[in-house]
């Protein structure tokens, strides 16, 4: 099965003055899925959007997006995508209704179509109330709305919950994942990294201006492995319990005497916390508790960029 990709670029260099913003960035976003894109301060993520959208052109290398070529086709890319930032960019004077309507006109899009799009989002009754009344959520929501009143192949979508309650988060990723399920490709950068956790179907890292590493969210988390840890009865038997760890794991155990527990990472698929307790009670150590954890996408990003903050 041939694989289509919304998004394709190879090699896109930008630099300004002494600074190189990308150096060499590979993207390939499936079509029809959700890409997160993460890194720290820094590491290119907002040129590598301003690129992709056709606000800033590439001093190197290539970009297609929607089957169209950002430096040559600018206008085919500007007519298949959509664009929501991370501040709301309605006008707080317009009622809801007439935000999207405003918007409906300027696109050339039906006014049905931002009826729809009120009903779709919650919004429908308090489509009459000045934007500057609505709460975070719901201006977010209405946000979301206008940059979908064309239907866009391809949505970019610019830390679209900050700030949001979670109960607004949470709205605002049900509609990330119906639009995913109805076609559209969307390119997420978030500073949440449970939200690339909940909704990406794919993560790319970038560092220094290249992608560092891609996968699955699980793909990236299996990187570092898991972390095993028991809790003993007899602190006497720590030791034991150690090296029972440190063969089922392959990795050096740390011990925390005051709370008698052992910890370890384990990159091993095939270690289960059944297993692991079998294990230990097979030698002889009565156990009072044991954990195998995978890691969170915060502690995956912190370790393969070795920075101390991970941003979107």
């Amino acid at each position: 099965m041939t694989t289509t990709y919304a998004v394709l670029s190879e090699g896109l260099r930008k630099r300004y003055g002494e600074v190189h913003a990308l150096r060499g960035l590979d993207l390939a976003v499936r079509e029809g899925t959700v890409c997160g894109v993460l890194g720290p301060n820094g590491a290119g993520k907002t040129t590598a959007v301003r690129v992709l959208t056709t606000l800033v052109t590439p001093d190197a290398g290539s970009a297609r997006v929607a089957g169209h070529d950002v430096v040559r086709d600018p206008a085919g890319v500007r007519q298949r995508i959509a664009v929501t930032g991370q501040y709301a960019s309605v006008d707080g004077d317009l009622t809801g209704a007439e935000n999207l309507r405003l918007f409906a006109k300027l696109l050339r899009a039906p006014r049905a179509r931002a009826d729809e799009l009120l009903e779709r989002f919650a919004l429908a009754e308090a489509a009459g109330r000045p934007a500057r009344t609505y709460s975070g959520g719901m201006r977010r929501r209405l946000d979301l709305a206008a940059s979908l009143l064309v239907r866009p192949r391809v949505l970019f979508l610019d830390e679209p919950t900050t700030g949001l309650d979670p109960h607004s988060r949470n709205g605002i990723w049900d509609a990330v994942r119906e639009l995913a399920v109805r076609g559209t490709t969307v390119l997420l950068t978030t500073q949440y990294l449970e939200e690339a956790d909940q909704l990406a179907d794919d993560i790319v890292l970038i560092d220094e201006g290249r992608a560092a590493h891609r996968g699955t969210p699980a793909e990236l988390k299996a990187l570092i492995g898991s972390r095993a840890e028991v809790v003993v009865a007899d602190p006497a038997l720590l030791g034991a319990a150690a090296a029972v760890l440190d063969q089922l794991t392959g990795s050096a155990p740390a011990l925390d005497a005051e709370r008698r527990a052992i910890g370890a990472v384990t990159t091993d698929p095939t270690l289960t916390l059944p297993r692991l307790v079998r294990e230990i009670d097979a030698a002889g150590i009565h156990i009072v508790d044991a954990s195998l954890r995978p890691p969170t996408l915060d502690e995956v990003f912190l370790r393969l960029t070795d920075r101390k903050e991970i941003t979107a």
